[in-house]
């Protein structure tokens, strides 16, 4: 009996163990999360962003690589600060949001670069064409929220060429050169955390009982 009793809880042991190993899924929160970009307008750069996103990040602490992200976006938020310009944006010259409503990244491959820094592959779609890119991510921390939860801060950028996503409008300038330039940063600083129970504040509605 004694020997059954080690066994027993041996194999609870190494249970929890393999339990807290599991890789935790963690949802966008999106009102403390920013999607920001800017390009070259002139001698300047102008910013903007996406209001409107939503997806997953699944992150391993015990082994980076297992992670993994999948973000959609509505191309329609897009926010610059100014009507005339982003009624521009959302037309065919641009992102074509009546055609192409939404932008996504999957990611495809997470590297371990660094005390909390990962590469992360991955695919982005824009106007349904999808061309691979590549984030430089870093975890800005990561702490306890709620009885069983987690709250997660990150921050990544990279930078993309326009004009492979067939968003190609432009104006030469009569001096020489172009209005617009066709490399456009991105930058991404977003909170994400385990979801929130059904019912809960912030959470998904509870089940209907039947």
């Amino acid at each position: 009996m004694r020997s059954m009793r080690l066994l027993l809880a041996s194999l609870f042991i190494l249970g929890a163990a393999v339990a807290q190993a599991e890789p935790t899924t963690l949802v966008i929160d999106q009102g403390h999360s920013q999607v920001d970009f800017s390009i070259r307008h002139f001698f300047s750069r102008v910013h903007g962003r996406f209001n409107e996103f939503e997806g997953t990040i699944v992150y391993d602490d015990k082994d980076a690589s297992k992670s993994s992200v999948d973000v959609t976006i509505k191309a329609a938020s897009i926010n610059t600060n100014q009507d005339r310009r982003d009624a521009d944006l959302r037309s065919s010259n641009f992102f074509a949001v009546d055609s192409f409503p939404n932008l996504t990244f999957k990611s495809t491959k997470v590297t371990p670069n660094g005390e909390g820094k990962l590469k992360v592959e991955g695919d982005l779609t824009m106007r349904g064409i999808t061309h691979p890119v590549t984030l430089d991510a870093s975890l800005l921390g990561i702490g306890p929220a709620g009885p069983n939860g987690k709250i997660t801060g990150w921050e990544a950028s990279t930078t993309i060429n326009r004009k492979d996503y067939n968003i190609v409008w432009n104006r030469t300038l009569d001096q020489g050169g172009t209005m617009l330039g066709d490399d456009v940063a991105i930058t991404l600083n977003i909170e994400a955390r385990t979801p929130r129970p059904p019912g809960a504040p912030g959470g998904p509605p509870p089940t209907p009982k039947k």
